[in-house]
C-alpha cells in the first residue's frame, strides 16, 4: 500500500512544477504547456522503468525547474530536501553558458550521474525524442533534428547502465525516430 507521505511529496512537486513553468510552452509545433514534458519523463520512468521512489519521481517533474525558471537551490532545497535537490542539480543545465558548450557538457558529465540521476536523464530524452518526433520545432530543419537525435544517443551512450527496461526503450524510440525522418 502506498505511503501517503511519499504520494504528497510527488503530488507536491507535480504542484510546484506546474506553477513555476506557467506560462512557458513547449517548442513543438503544438507549443504544448510546458508542464507536460515534465509530467511525461516521470511518467516514463515510472511505467517503463518501473521506478516508484517518490523522491525520484519528484525529481524527474522538477528537472527543469532550476535550468528554465526563476527557482533557486535553496528554495528547491527547502521544499522538497537535499536529495530532491540534488538529483535536479545533477541534470541541469547552466544556461550562463553557450548551447554548445552546454550540450558538450552533458556528453561529458553523463559518465558521472549518479544512478538515480541517470534514471531522470533517460527519461528526459525518452521524451524529447518522442516530441522531435510526434511535434518537432517548427523552426527546425530534418538536419537539426538528426543532430539532436545523434546528441542524444551520445548522451545516453556515456550514462552508466542502470535500467535496462529503459535503455531499451530509449534505443526503440531512438530508431523509430530516426526511421521516421529518413522517410520524411
Amino acid at each position: 500500500m502506498p505511503n501517503f507521505m511519499e504520494d504528497a511529496l510527488v503530488l507536491k512537486a507535480a504542484e510546484f512544477a506546474a506553477q513555476k513553468h506557467k506560462g512557458q510552452t513547449r517548442k513543438g509545433r503544438d507549443e504544448s504547456p510546458y508542464i507536460e514534458h515534465p509530467k511525461s519523463v516521470a511518467r516514463i520512468i515510472s511505467e517503463v522503468g518501473d521506478i516508484d521512489d517518490p523522491q525520484i519521481l519528484a525529481a524527474a517533474l522538477l528537472h527543469d525547474t532550476l535550468e528554465d525558471t526563476e527557482t533557486t537551490v535553496e528554495e528547491l532545497a527547502s521544499a522538497f530536501g537535499k536529495r530532491v535537490c540534488r538529483l535536479v542539480e545533477e541534470v541541469s543545465d547552466d544556461k550562463k553558458l553557450p548551447k554548445e558548450v552546454r550540450k558538450q557538457r552533458q556528453i561529458e558529465h553523463a559518465a558521472k550521474l549518479s544512478p538515480d540521476a541517470v534514471l531522470i536523464k533517460l527519461g528526459d530524452k525518452i521524451s524529447n525524442v518522442i516530441e522531435i518526433t510526434d511535434s518537432p520545432p517548427t523552426d527546425w530543419s530534418l538536419e537539426q533534428r538528426k543532430e539532436y537525435l545523434d546528441w542524444a544517443a551520445a548522451v545516453i551512450d556515456r550514462c552508466p547502465e542502470v535500467n535496462s527496461a529503459l535503455e531499451h526503450y530509449f534505443a526503440e524510440v531512438l530508431e523509430k525516430c530516426r526511421s521516421s525522418l529518413c522517410e520524411a
